[in-house]
């Protein structure tokens, strides 16, 4: 098994269950180059031991690649810097019914990304926000402090389905850095075209 560790609180929770079952298993952060600094510090701090994927290609570099950010019905971005991290092995997520529609149509387990040669496993599908914080304080796991600073959710920065303009002023550089990348993303095809 490999954990999909994020360094959120589910798979805080998940990755802890794992370690609990005596089961062998992996954890492995998929690095995404938008990822707060604070949650980066938090599992270089934590969980020394998880092991870490950088991806190939930076989200600056899939910009100027695909033309455009990401967005809502166009996320390229989890496939390329998350889900290709894994393959020919059974990952272990902390994905939950109750953080959206879509995920709550998912099984326990899965052959989902059977492309990929991977069966997804999902042992807390059915907790809720309270579960997961209960856990986390009756086992005196560790939380990333932005969370503590009223985060509900941690993820890659400017994601679609954040909270942008609060993202964007808590970390102006990253925002710049979207924006420096889109336009070299919309400035592309000029510059592919004959004069």
């Amino acid at each position: 098994y490999v954990v999909a560790f994020s360094g959120g609180k589910d798979s805080v929770v998940v990755l802890d269950l794992v370690r609990r079952s005596s089961c062998k298993h992996s954890a492995l952060y998929s690095l995404t180059t938008v990822d707060p600094p604070e949650l980066v510090h938090f599992i270089k701090r934590e969980y020394p031991d998880v092991a870490w994927h950088r991806p190939e290609k930076s989200m600056w570099q899939l910009i100027v690649e695909h033309g455009i950010p990401p967005l809502r019905r166009m996320r390229y971005c989890c496939r390329t810097l998350k889900e290709e991290s894994t393959t020919n092995c059974h990952v272990v997520t902390g994905v939950r019914a109750a953080e959206s529609r879509k995920r709550a149509e998912r099984a326990d387990i899965t052959g989902a990304c059977a492309k990929l040669g991977t069966h997804v496993v999902n042992p807390i599908l059915d907790w809720l926000d309270g579960d997961v914080w209960d856990y986390i304080r009756e086992r005196r796991l560790p939380s990333c402090e932005l969370y503590r600073e009223g985060w509900k959710r941690i993820g890659c920065i400017l994601c679609p389905f954040s909270n942008q303009q609060r993202e964007a002023a808590r970390w102006p550089k990253i925002a710049m850095a979207y924006r420096r990348a889109c336009r070299r993303a919309f400035a592309k095809p000029r510059e592919d075209k004959p004069p």
